[in-house]
């Protein structure tokens, strides 16, 4: 299946349905008096997070999403039927925004969360609902309300504890692989990943799950390469995986590049919190990865692991690390909020 992360809809909900406009008329009853009903209300456009989509590939074949209106009230006070409801099934992680692509209308984050983006007009009143002690024969009843319509913008980032970062060609995608079932594109040139893989790591009975993103370069935030749009999927992340080439030209000015493009992107991404890891060094003569750390602490680099994706060296104490960050981070978020002393 293809991954789209974006992707521009219409939406529009159900009219509401005319009262009607009716008198009893039957044998023997010479003062029936009015019996319109009422229209019946317009369906609703909503949008649910469900469990197990990660793109929206769907929405690129289907972009227009109309509710049905209700039906006419009628005679012998029988109201019309309410339109049905459009119900839209999107990836938990989807944004949903205006056609501004700055507002963001609702941010589904858990499955089975509903947001009613475009709410069916209210059936119109018949004439009976206008009947008093001083209108014993109204002839007036409502037009149902019309529904509401837009253009919405959807913006897939995905859930994961941790985020996968790196240049081109750092060892992103075979570090993925080596810790799970994830069997992302691995080659030895770069851009080899072209959009966001998710996979589920275990470690010490333990599981979280980790998104691997396509690389960055110099000048990510203002096009180049890529473009920085995948950023916007470790948003979410608790923990940051910063992968530096230790075979590389210069390992530490790959290092600060990265860093300054998730300072221009912003998102929150310069905040949080950051493992470096140094790979490939099954490919590197010894004790060069030491005389590395040590310059990468120079520059201001911290919590600095040294791995190998391909031996397996160092990767566990790398897992261990991001897992007691992530215990870290929800433990904090499930922390009750301490309540402020009551004073007269």
């Amino acid at each position: 299946m293809k991954f789209l992360d974006q992707a521009k809809i219409y939406t529009r909900s159900g009219h509401g349905g005319p009262g009607s406009v009716s008198f009893r008329r039957e044998a023997h009853v010479p003062l029936g008096g009015p019996d319109g009903g009422n229209g019946g209300r317009g369906g609703d456009v909503i949008a649910k997070a469900v469990n197990g989509l990660n793109t929206l590939i769907d929405y690129r074949y289907q972009q227009h999403f109309k509710a049905e209106s209700g039906r006419p009230g009628a005679g012998r006070d029988r109201s019309g039927a309410s339109g049905n409801d459009v119900i839209m099934k999107l990836p938990i992680g989807t944004q949903i925004l205006s056609d501004d692509q700055q507002t963001v209308l609702a941010d589904l984050t858990y499955e089975g969360q509903e947001i009613i983006l475009a709410k069916g007009g209210s059936g119109g009143k018949g004439n009976a609902f206008f009947k008093s002690s001083t209108n014993r024969a109204p002839r007036k009843s409502q037009p149902g309300e019309e529904g509401q319509e837009m253009w919405v913008w959807l913006r897939l980032k995905l859930i994961a504890d941790a985020g996968l970062l790196g240049m081109p060609n750092a060892g992103k995608s075979t570090f993925l692989s080596a810790v799970s079932a994830a069997r992302p594109k691995i080659a030895d040139y770069p851009f080899t990943t072209l959009h966001p893989n998710l996979g589920v790591v275990g470690v010490d009975a333990k599981e979280f799950v980790m998104a691997d993103i396509p690389g960055l370069i110099e000048g990510a935030h203002l096009g180049a390469g890529l473009g920085h749009r995948f950023l916007g999927h470790v948003e979410r992340c608790r923990v940051l995986l910063h992968l530096v080439d230790a075979t590389g030209t210069d390992p530490v000015a790959a290092w600060r590049i990265l860093r300054d493009e998730l300072k221009a992107y912003g998102g929150g991404l310069n905040d949080k919190p950051e493992i470096v890891g140094l790979t490939k060094l099954d490919a590197t003569p010894a004790d060069y990865a030491d005389d590395l750390t040590k310059a990468l602490k120079a520059e201001g680099a911290t919590n600095i692991l040294q791995l190998s994706a391909v031996t397996g060296e160092g990767v566990t104490p790398v897992l261990r690390r991001l897992i007691s960050v992530i215990e870290d981070a929800v433990a904090e978020e499930n922390r009750p909020e301490e309540e402020e002393p009551w004073s007269p």
